[in-house]
């Protein structure tokens, strides 16, 4: 989780929602990214999607057999969509998202009956700092935001 946590750093960095994903298999690293939605201007370049996509080319196959997911945010229900499909075995992530996750919260997509793939889910590994990461990036945004509309940029 502590790579995944510097890659969030970096994408908070880079003015991105802080998220970070790593995708290890056999305990190496095989895959590594952040959020790169505003700097792709891609909607679906979340760090899980970029890390799933990377793993992919990698092994050379879109099946994840033995995998395993670190990540410091929920995954929505576009990547846990995803990971069912890339059959991820275990997902690791840190922070809950209550408005935007699809694993705990949400849709809960891996609970559905006609889900292809249920990966074992395990939350709560290095919470604080990623929710510190994110509840900071939010706030100075807002005050950002704020002071724009005050006309003291």
């Amino acid at each position: 989780m502590h790579r995944a946590l510097q890659l969030a750093q970096a994408s908070a960095d880079a003015g991105e929602v802080p998220v970070g994903a790593v995708i290890v298999r056999d305990g190496v690293e095989i895959a590594a990214a952040a959020n790169a939605m505003r700097a792709a201007k891609d909607p679906t370049a979340h760090a899980e999607m970029e890390a799933i996509r990377q793993a992919a080319r990698v092994l050379g196959n879109e099946r994840l057999d033995g995998c395993d997911l670190w990540v410091t945010l929920e995954p929505c229900p576009m990547c846990a969509g995803a990971i069912s499909h890339a059959r991820i075995a275990r997902v690791y992530y840190a922070a809950p998202d209550p408005k935007g996750g699809g694993v705990d919260h949400g849709p809960r997509v891996f609970a559905h009956p006609t889900c292809h793939h249920r990966p074992e889910v395990y939350s709560g590994l290095g919470e604080s700092p990623a929710s510190a990461m994110l509840k900071t990036f939010f706030a100075d945004r807002r005050e950002k935001f704020a002071r724009l509309a005050r006309g003291n940029a």
